[in-house]
């Protein structure tokens, strides 16, 4: 299989979209410092334009000028089968609220694992469109974001939270 790959320019930084013809399988930030290893899960990446790569940019101009709030390109999630669980409750995660991490360990049935949602929710390779910015600490602080705070911070302003 091949798969696509094309920079996104958004009003955060440019980002990376990388699809087969069916879906869209990676979004980050050109800067994270575990673009590499998510990469690296993909077996010849091409440059180029895949329809979920073209759905996505068109989605996300409209999510940075405040006109979307659900996004539909396709998505394809690499991990493991509880990262997958805790990847499709993030989507659950309505637009201008918040979830603690306990909140999300609740959705997905694992009451007293906060840390391995944590984990999962920090190895989401599809930023924004799987909104682990949305999740935050029990006490209201905002936590950690592979992207970085200013940029979780600001989306989260953004989304009306």
């Amino acid at each position: 299989m091949v798969f696509k790959a094309s920079y996104l320019d958004t009003p955060l930084g440019q980002m990376i979209a990388v699809a087969d013809e069916q879906s869209l399988c990676l979004l980050e930030f050109t800067d994270c410092p575990g673009l590499q290893w998510e990469m690296d899960r993909f077996p010849n990446v091409v440059p180029g334009q895949a329809q979920p790569i073209l759905s996505i940019q068109k989605e996300l101009k409209a999510y940075f000028e405040g006109t979307l709030k659900e996004f539909k390109t396709p998505l394809s999630f690499w991990g493991t089968a509880f990262q997958k669980r805790v990847w499709q409750q993030l989507q659950k995660i309505p637009h201008g609220k918040t979830w603690s991490y306990s909140e999300l360990a609740q959705a997905v049935g694992q009451p007293t694992a906060c840390r391995a949602v944590a984990q999962a929710n920090g190895a989401n390779q599809l930023a924004i469109v799987v909104p682990c910015h949305r999740v935050i600490n029990k006490d209201a602080s905002l936590g950690g974001y592979a992207g970085g705070v200013a940029r979780k911070t600001w989306l989260l302003n953004h989304e009306g939270k």
